[in-house]
């Protein structure tokens, strides 16, 4: 587990925080019930009951276990498709799509954003205990311009794990705002392996802690 915590503040004052976080997207998850799709398409209810059937025990699961360091992810309710496009390591055009059979836990993040740096470590030992074949941490910059700053503050950093994701439109910053889900960096989606997201977050975490842990392996369960 890294020592130094989002913000460098200590627990209790981070669980507060997210609390605060978990009150603003509480409100969230009410308004994203009736919105559609990351690419502004109109999913309607009977479309996310066929599609995302099975998500519903997966966010039940991971409510039961939204605490503590991570007290601020919400449900969403009910889980629905969201198809969100940027760039992968080579450049290429990915969708969250290209993820389906893992579970994706999906970070914006911008060099710019402090809370986004002091977490990016405990993200990057996420990704190395937990990623694999069923699970990624897939953290997608937002900087506009060149590839020169997030990238020399990955390598000042030593984050090795997580794969070079990038959209320097933020135009998936911007559908997510669109849809509620977004006021600001960091943004967290949890999203099941069959592409429905199943929670969100606003706000820092300490996504190396058992907290964490636990919840990305509730929603990782079949």
């Amino acid at each position: 587990m890294t020592t130094k915590r989002p913000f460098g503040l200590p627990s209790a004052r981070l669980i507060l925080i997210a609390a605060v976080a978990g009150v603003l997207a509480g409100a969230v998850a009410v308004y994203v019930r009736s919105m559609g799709s990351g690419n502004g398409e109109e999913v309607t209810s009977a479309q996310t009951a066929g599609i995302c059937e099975g998500a519903v025990a997966r966010v039940k699961s991971v409510s039961e276990f939204a605490k503590g360091q991570v007290a601020a992810m919400v449900a969403a309710e009910p889980p629905r498709p969201l198809e969100l496009s940027f760039k992968g390591p080579e450049g290429q055009d990915l969708k969250t799509a290209d993820f389906a059979g893992k579970t994706v836990l999906l970070n914006l993040w911008a060099t710019w954003c402090g809370p986004c740096r002091e977490e990016m470590p405990a993200l990057n030992a996420l990704e190395k205990e937990m990623g694999g074949e069923d699970f990624e941490v897939v953290a997608v910059n937002i900087d506009t311009g060149s590839d020169e700053k997030p990238k020399a503050f990955l390598a000042e950093t030593g984050v090795d794990a997580l794969g070079y994701y990038r959209d320097s439109s933020m135009g998936v910053f911007n559908a997510l705002k669109k849809e509620g889900l977004a006021f600001g960096l960091p943004v967290t989606l949890i999203m099941d392996r069959e592409g429905c997201l199943i929670s969100a977050m606003n706000g820092p975490a300490a996504w190396d802690s058992e907290d964490a842990k636990v919840l990305i392996s509730a929603a990782k369960a079949p």
